[in-house]
């Protein structure tokens, strides 16, 4: 069975291919959304995680029959509030970058010593424009002063994960998946459309 996905996100999609590689019992093929790079993209209104991703999927699953799944993640920090929350991919602005992103995460704790954080991920499963779920996990670190490690995106070089005595910049994507807030909604997603419960 093909179900695509609503990203053009290089890292993301890296990570959902390994994520349905180890759950979907090669029953379930992933493919991204033909043409995507030339569909304008939603206005992401959402205040939450989950809004956006609703958003997202119901919109593209409009342009393909097939299940389609998108999502919307993102580093919620609680000194600072829960931000960047869905922010968290222009917290430095527009156009800002993985690095501009994580200089202005350690500007804005400097001096701060609760340094608490969590990953958070939703992703929505559409057909055809209609909802027909949503699948929402965290995992639970703190930050670390300055980036580090070659793997990963995004704050993954930031987010320091105790039970692997590293941030996850330093964790292999293979090992970070089993535990990551996008590994464990994808693993809920998988297993729901493995149990037939999500297929009309």
């Amino acid at each position: 069975m093909i179900i695509r996905c609503a990203t053009t996100n290089p890292g993301k999609l890296r990570e959902f291919g390994l994520i349905f590689a180890h759950y979907g019992r090669g029953r379930l093929q992933l493919e991204p959304l033909s043409g995507l790079g030339t569909i304008p993209a939603p206005e992401e209104t959402g205040a939450t995680f989950v809004e956006n991703a609703a958003l997202k999927a119901c919109y593209y699953s409009s342009f393909t029959d097939d299940l389609l799944f998108a999502d919307d993640s993102g580093l919620a920090v609680d000194a600072l509030d829960g931000a960047p929350g869905v922010f968290s991919a222009r917290f430095a602005g527009p156009e800002a970058s993985d690095a501009d992103n994580n200089a202005k995460v350690i500007e804005a704790l400097e001096g701060e010593e609760d340094r608490t954080a969590r990953f958070v991920c939703s992703i929505a499963l559409a057909q055809q424009g209609k909802l027909l779920g949503t699948f929402t996990d965290d995992v639970v670190g703190r930050l670390v002063e300055e980036a580090r490690g070659p793997y990963g995106f995004g704050y993954d070089p930031l987010f320091f994960y105790e039970p692997f005595e590293g941030t996850f910049g330093e964790t292999e994507p293979e090992r970070k998946l089993l535990v990551s807030h996008r590994g464990k909604a994808l693993a809920r997603l998988i297993r729901e459309l493995l149990s037939q419960s999500a297929i009309q």
